[in-house]
């Protein structure tokens, strides 16, 4: 976690921040290759880019800096990586850019490979949530959060776990990009609301029983960080999702949802 990633030696972070600068340099290319053909919002760039930053605050950043020492800044990390990070990199579309950008035979690829059974599994919100919230559980009630304080590598292996996760989940809900297998909007806003009491009581839990080695103010202190920050991003979930149900719900051309039925590069 937020942690690890600080207090590992400085070369741990150069190498951090030249995978976040590569993989938002392969996004802006992406975007003048895909500008090509047709625009692309800078609305989705900007959350590209902003996802990105979430994830080195996170991770090396202040919140970081400090997460050694305080649990409340522990949990900050967890909500940038988990949450805040997630929510902006769906709302970038990147798999739409890549349908867009990408060669025609890539392209059918990357098509076939979103429509096979393994991925429709991982993407379905059930399972979404139960890694995404699930995982967490795990964490914060067994030995792996002490565990993972004694091994750098299980503890890079547990972060990358909460990004992708959280990813996941929130395409899952209100992923910009196709999905011609996603569930309809009333299923999922239910499998949200599930979601979002297992995020609360977690919270509550951790509140109550401390992880070894924190203290009971800290773990307020970080629960309280958890509950009502992962409210805010939580809501906006909820009103992103609600209002992509109303959209398709109403008459004429918008009536026709992006992430209904089958779909191919050339859609994109």
């Amino acid at each position: 976690m937020p942690e690890h990633a600080a207090s590992s030696a400085w070369p741990g972070e150069l190498i951090l921040v030249a995978v976040l600068l590569a993989v938002g340099g392969c996004y802006v290319a992406a975007v003048i290759r895909s500008r090509r053909r047709r625009p692309w919002p800078l609305a989705r760039t900007a959350c590209w880019l902003l996802g990105l930053g979430a994830v080195y605050a996170g991770l090396a950043g202040l919140v970081a800096g400090a997460g050694g020492s305080a649990f409340v800044a522990h949990m900050a990390g967890h909500l940038l990586v988990g949450m805040v990070a997630p929510l902006l990199l769906v709302l970038a579309a990147p798999v739409t850019l890549a349908l867009r950008s990408l060669a025609v035979v890539p392209a059918r690829r990357l098509s076939a490979l979103l429509r096979s059974r393994p991925v429709r599994f991982v993407a379905h919100p059930v399972t979404a949530t139960v890694l995404n919230v699930g995982g967490l559980w795990v964490l914060y009630t067994t030995d792996l959060f002490v565990r993972m304080h004694a091994n750098p590598f299980l503890a890079a292996a547990v972060t990358a776990h909460v990004l992708v996760a959280g990813y996941l989940f929130t395409a899952s809900m209100i992923g910009r990009d196709p999905a011609p297998h996603r569930p309809g909007p009333a299923f999922r806003t239910v499998v949200l609301l599930v979601a979002f009491a297992g995020h609360g009581v977690l919270a509550k839990w951790i509140a109550a029983h401390p992880p070894a080695g924190v203290s009971a103010a800290q773990a307020e202190l970080g629960a309280a960080v958890m509950y009502y920050g992962g409210d805010v991003v939580d809501v906006a979930i909820l009103v992103i999702l609600l209002a992509g149900w109303y959209r398709a719900m109403a008459p004429g051309p918008r009536a026709s949802a992006p992430s209904a039925g089958r779909w191919s590069p050339s859609a994109a």
